[in-house]
């Protein structure tokens, strides 16, 4: 079964149409401040990026498809906050009380957020699993694409590539595998690949057949072809 945001060369979504390059950064004021909440909890330590992807990810079908990116956001932050008991459901509705909170001391202050966001989150790190594949070999993604780690979990490979044969571009290192970290099983850092896929490989009928996608994918997703 797969989830409702893997919707990646589905069709009847509509064209992917870009924003203006001169636009407003963000199309209205909430939005920046929906960015800075995410980023504040996050600082807290309770979770990791790929925790917080799958929250999004595991918003109900109906919710997921009638939120705007930012609403995304905060419904799985929110999910989050009382999941992790860093919040209850009494205080995102009725404002908490005046008690220091127990994570007061994590919080993110503003001198501190241009040197946050400049850090990022790096997930290189190294790791004693082989190597398996060479630049330019022939590789195949398996299939079905799913986390084989926890049943519905959360996982980098998309459904369109499930099954597609390509060949490695460029290997990255060896980088934290989200299917493990997500779900508190630990980083397991193993190698990850950019692999060049045609279109053809993708989609039944692309309208440009020699156009081609490169995906990054962990080496636990591939196998020789």
């Amino acid at each position: 079964m797969t989830r409702v945001h893997d919707m990646g060369g589905r069709f009847g979504d509509g064209p992917v149409t870009p924003e203006p390059e001169e636009g407003p950064v963000f199309a209205e004021d909430w939005h920046g401040r929906a960015l800075a909440i995410t980023l504040a909890a996050g600082a807290l330590g309770q979770w990791n990026i790929d925790t917080s992807r799958h929250t999004r990810e595991r918003l109900s079908p109906k919710d997921y498809a009638r939120f705007s990116y930012y609403e995304k956001w905060v419904s799985g932050l929110a999910d989050l906050l009382v999941e992790k008991g860093v919040l209850t459901v009494e205080d995102l509705t009725n404002g908490g009380d005046d008690a220091l909170h127990p994570l007061a001391s994590r919080a993110l202050k503003a001198k501190s957020v241009s040197a946050a966001l400049a850090s990022g989150g790096p997930a290189d790190r190294p790791s004693d699993v082989p190597v398996k594949f060479e630049v330019g070999q022939k590789v195949r993604t398996l299939h079905p694409a799913a986390n084989r780690l926890v049943d519905g979990g959360h996982t980098r490979l998309p459904v369109y590539a499930a099954g597609a044969e390509g060949h490695i571009l460029r290997l990255h290192g060896t980088h934290v595998l989200p299917d493990s970290s997500a779900h508190g099983l630990g980083e397991a850092p193993e190698p990850l690949y950019a692999v060049v896929f045609p279109a053809s490989q993708l989609w039944a009928d692309p309208e440009h057949p020699n156009d081609e996608v490169v995906l990054d994918l962990w080496q636990s997703y591939l196998e020789a072809q």
